[in-house]
């Protein structure tokens, strides 16, 4: 936000770590609030960014929309379905934008990607990875980031409370933990391929099959597409690695969008294009294509606000990547665990 310079100014912050707000304070010009609510209330505020833990989204969101806020809600957009009825029935008083954050779907190679896929009639298969690492091994060798020490510990456990009392509505009461790690990982992580999945190569018919292993650290998913099948992987391990794709494939074409850890600012997305060829298969590369996903989101955030326009990302959209998670945890019932 601070690089677009000409979009945003940071005017107020809160958050529940003071260590935070006062190193946000000491680096723009933003003024500290006492709480998220008087921040959304402030006259002086225009946008509001919902960064805040999961749990905290549906409420944050509905005072902000009550104040007639633009805003930026980090994804997953809720942790449940209910919650976000709950707030589509506000949408037809609240006039401004909200754009829910799925900063892979703004990367340009995935931009550039829509234009070189097959026709989807011809698809016969596609796969997504999501074979990563988590932030931490990132961030700590690339940049010196806060990792606050001064948050309220109860506030944290009743955060928790109320994190696994929506989790549960989804999973089940009685459910396994390995089943409930399965869902944390599908509204983070997962939650922005299904996302980017459904943009790409529009809605599956539904889920096939889906299994969770390493405790409930990684998943696999078939989802049904009719007469083609997209097949997830998602695996968190500690080896400090970043393998992230999207291929799509027909019988003389393959459409393949690689993307890079987004922890470390603007290191390049990549799309390549093979096509069979008389002598064999031929590979068009896209780039290094270096616009960062995150600095992409936000400009396009910006010109949705200022032409009034409807973001492709919004509630309506991130209600049908919720059902879709809601449909794999029912497979994964079905197949069972490894806890």
């Amino acid at each position: 936000m601070a690089d677009q310079r000409d979009c945003w100014a940071i005017a107020g912050v809160f958050d529940v770590s003071p260590s935070l707000v006062a190193l946000v304070t000491s680096e723009y010009a933003a003024r500290a609030f006492d709480t998220a609510e008087a921040l959304i209330n402030s006259p002086d505020i225009d946008v509001v960014f919902v960064l805040s833990s999961d749990d905290t989204h549906s409420r944050f969101v509905r005072a902000a929309m009550q104040a007639d806020k633009h805003i930026l809600l980090e994804k997953p957009a809720c942790l449940t379905v209910r919650e976000i009825d709950e707030l589509l029935a506000l949408m037809p008083a609240y006039r401004k934008t909200l754009f829910v954050g799925y900063m892979r779907r703004y990367a340009p190679a995935y931009l550039a990607a829509r234009d070189e896929l097959p026709a989807h009639a011809d698809i016969t298969h596609v796969r997504i990875f999501d074979l990563i690492s988590e932030g931490r091994h990132f961030l700590k060798k690339s940049r010196n980031i806060l990792y606050p020490n001064d948050i309220d510990p109860a506030l944290l456990a009743r955060g928790a409370r109320e994190r696994d009392a929506l989790i549960r509505e989804v999973v089940g009461t009685d459910a396994p933990a390995d089943l409930v790690r399965a869902y944390r990982g599908l509204t983070a992580l997962s939650s922005h391929h299904i996302s980017a999945m459904r943009g790409l190569i529009g809605e599956p018919k539904g889920v096939v099959a889906a299994h969770r292993t390493n405790g409930g650290a990684n998943t696999s998913v078939t989802f049904d597409y009719g007469h083609f099948a997209c097949l997830y992987d998602a695996v968190v391990d500690d080896l400090g690695l970043f393998d992230a794709m999207i291929e799509v494939r027909s019988n003389t074409r393959r459409v393949r969008i690689i993307y890079d850890t987004p922890y470390i600012r603007s290191l390049p997305t990549r799309l390549e294009v093979t096509e069979a060829g008389p002598l064999g298969p031929v590979t068009k590369s896209f780039g290094p294509l270096y616009g960062d996903a995150f600095s992409n989101e936000l400009e396009i955030f910006h010109r949705h606000i200022a032409e009034g326009t409807k973001p492709l990302t919004d509630l309506a959209d991130s209600r049908r990547d919720l059902a879709l998670m809601a449909g794999i945890i029912e497979r994964m019932k079905e197949s069972g665990g490894d806890a």
